[in-house]
């Protein structure tokens, strides 16, 4: 080996050295869509299944999503909506009703075309009966609802119908990611019906305000309401209005759409009634959702290279007791203290439920489970040995602060200022997660500036994006494509025109015609 060879060799074992250490590799910085996939991994959330573009959704993640289904459900049945159930199997002739609607679906639509299977050839099994009417597993359920609504309303007295159901859609995606876009995904869909244009826009902003406050209240999510540009509007809405949140790479997610449809849905499926006065009326309808990318938001939010970060008000468990003992006797009295702190810490009332523990009594090694449960994102963990137990005390860590970072609690303390502390990591996670969009967030007013701004700085690294770009925009039919184009070259888009953006007087980035209006441009998932 030359001493080149030599000094380079040395130099890496130097470099090697000094590089933190991590349980997740690769690292955000080194490859971050990889970082995403291993996260999820190692807190055991999902996994790919034989089926293509699906994911098993493990326990622990799906405690997440149940814990999510049961906040979102209390709070939609608080604003007088009630649960029911619609085909998964949708007649194609309803899709057929609404052009605008079918158009925008269309290339995401899975068919069904035969029924029954019967013997073929070497031991298979191949489809026998053909469907005189193909089915479309739902992608979305504004038609098939329409086809009831339009049978149970009559009269205005039958309106409002403030529906909404917890159900699995398809939409056959080409490129697949566990969470954040998979051929079926779990969601909620609420539906309802309104006699006026009024109640359906106060209906459809009511509902965007219930998802931003779950985003803020329950997931540490920082998120910015917005109307959707035309172009990027749900197909068949009038209006479609949005919550987007910037996650640590920059981009955009959508985490939740409210969309007023005004009364397109209505006149396909026949949804009309008898008003006040006595006129024959179309209704005006709105719909609006969420769905397990929350997940994926969840972890690209707040997780870091040593694994997930649950936000503690979703967390399938808030605590997790680690007894540490050399022998039986040892193991004995541990187990005993725990079972105490555990039942104790159960009887404190948090967020409506109880304090969520689990003790870990596997017959594995501490630091195992003290790095599962790291990369699981469990919000405390508490360690009790011999000397913890003879001093009635804890040795506690926060996940939303350094593996390191230990300190002994008495176990009166701990109990007494377990709900403060989770409360005061939520809002640290916040806090943190705001602050990164407030640094990844710039005003332009220059085109090149634009370019500039979301051009990857290192091109090894393209997943290295700018983040979000607030920019004046007034679109010009005769511009339309040309501006698109320029969008799709830098592989952004426009993600929503903020609410109660008081901006003055200023020229398109695109076109330089005289606006009020500005738009949050980005990369997205």
């Amino acid at each position: 080996m030359s001493k080149e060879q030599q000094s380079k060799e040395q130099q890496s074992k130097e470099q090697q050295k000094k590089a933190p250490q991590s349980a997740i590799t690769p690292t955000r910085a080194d490859d971050y869509p990889e970082w995403y996939q291993q996260v999820i991994k190692a807190a055991d959330l999902a996994e790919n299944s034989p089926t293509r573009g699906c994911m098993v959704i493990k326990p622990w993640g799906y405690a997440l999503w149940e814990n999510i289904q049961q906040v979102l459900d209390r709070k939609f049945k608080e604003t007088g909506h009630v649960n029911a159930y619609f085909p998964l199997l949708i007649p194609i002739s309803f899709f057929e009703k609404e052009a605008e609607h079918i158009e925008g679906f269309a290339k995401e639509c899975a068919v069904v075309t035969h029924h029954r299977l019967e013997p073929g050839p070497n031991g298979t099994l191949v489809p026998a009966g053909e469907l005189d009417e193909p089915y479309i597993i739902r992608p979305t359920s504004e038609t098939i609802i329409g086809a009831s609504y339009a049978k149970w309303v009559q009269s205005y007295r039958d309106l409002p119908i403030l529906i909404n159901q917890w159900a699995n859609v398809m939409r056959w995606e080409m490129r697949t990611r566990m969470f954040l876009r998979t051929a079926e995904f779990l969601w909620q869909e609420g539906h309802t019906a309104h006699a006026t244009a009024q109640e359906a826009v106060e209906e459809t902003m009511q509902m965007l305000d219930v998802y931003e406050w779950f985003a803020h209240e329950w997931m540490a999510m920082p998120v910015i309401k917005g109307e959707k540009t035309p172009g990027e509007k749900f197909p068949g809405a009038v209006n479609t209005y949005t919550i987007e949140a910037m996650m640590q790479d920059g981009k955009a997610l959508q985490a939740g759409t409210s969309h007023f449809l005004g009364q397109t849905f209505a006149k396909s499926s026949g949804i009309k009634f008898q008003s006040q006065s006595g006129q024959e009326e179309f209704a005006w309808t709105t719909s609006w959702g969420v769905s397990t990318r929350l997940i994926g938001g969840l972890i690209m939010t707040h997780s870091d290279d040593d694994g997930l970060i649950c936000p503690p008000r979703l967390a399938p468990k808030h605590v997790v007791l680690i007894p540490i003992y050399r022998n039986d006797e040892e193991k004995t009295q541990i187990l005993e203290y725990c079972h105490k702190v555990k039942k104790e810490l159960e009887g404190v009332t948090y967020m409506g439920g109880a304090i969520r523990v689990e003790l870990d009594a596997r017959d594995i090694r501490g630091g195992e489970k003290t790095w599962q449960h790291i990369k699981k994102g469990t919000p405390i963990r508490a360690e009790v040995g011999p000397r913890d137990m003879q001093a009635d005390s804890l040795f506690v860590a926060r996940r939303d602060m350094g593996v390191k970072e230990k300190k002994g609690i008495s176990r009166t303390e701990f109990v007494a200022t377990i709900g403060q502390t989770l409360d005061d990591m939520h809002k640290h996670l916040f806090d943190r997660a705001l602050a990164h969009r407030e640094a990844n967030t710039r005003t332009l007013t220059d085109y090149n500036e634009f370019v500039s701004w979301f051009t990857p700085k290192n091109e090894d690294k393209p997943e290295i994006h700018g983040g979000f770009a607030l920019a004046y925009w007034s679109p010009d039919a005769s511009a339309a494509k040309e501006i698109n184009d320029k969008l799709a070259s830098l592989k952004v888009t426009a993600r929503c025109i903020p609410l109660n953006d008081k901006a003055p007087v200023g020229k398109c980035l695109f076109t330089g015609r005289e606006t009020t209006t500005r738009v949050i441009f980005a990369k997205n998932y």
